[in-house]
This record gives structure tokens, C-alpha cells and sequence, in this order.
């Protein structure tokens, strides 16, 4: 099955948060938080404005994104956990 966003929505794999604190205690998976940071696997072609003309999103696939820890709906796609979310609950750009 093949998913392709509408409007200005993103589709993001969530990073894998860490295994160990600085410390080097090793967290447990009940424990770990979820981590606000993915990466971008598909875009919306954009939003329409008042005028109707489109606005392209500022993110594209294989960006590094942060977002807010309560940001997106969860769903499975292909056996894959990941998350569909609004632009605008995209905080930035990751650069590398």
C-alpha cells in the first residue's frame, strides 16, 4: 500500500530515542519518552491560501525535523509506526 498525504500534511518516521543516560544507565523501553525528533518520509503538495494559490511547504522528504511532543497522529503503514502531522507542528529543520 502506497500513502500519499493531502494539503500541507507531512508523514514522519520518529528517530529512536536513546538506549543509555550519560550516565551509562540503561533505560528501559517503559520508561523511554518518545522522541520529538524524525525525519520526513512524504509532503502534501500544500495548502491553499485565500486567494486559492498554493503554498508550498518549506520541508521536503529526507529532512530532519523537530516537532512538539504531543504533535501528529500515530498510524501504521505497511507494518511501519509513523506519524502524520500538520506543517505548522514543525518546529524546524535539523542541519546537518
Amino acid at each position: 500500500m502506497s500513502f500519499r498525504p493531502l494539503h500541507d500534511r507531512v508523514v514522519v518516521r520518529r528517530l529512536d530515542g536513546e538506549e543509555k543516560t550519560k550516565g551509562g544507565i540503561i533505560i528501559p523501553d517503559t520508561a523511554k519518552e518518545k522522541p520529538s525528533e524524525g525525519i520526513v518520509v512524504s509532503v502534501g503538495p500544500g495548502a491553499r491560501d485565500d486567494n486559492g494559490a498554493r503554498v508550498v511547504p518549506d520541508v521536503k522528504a529526507g529532512d530532519r525535523i523537530l516537532f512538539g511532543k504531543w504533535s501528529g497522529t500515530e498510524v501504521k503503514v505497511n507494518g511501519e509506526d509513523l506519524l502524520i502531522m500538520k506543517e505548522s507542528d514543525i518546529m524546524g529543520v535539523v542541519e546537518a
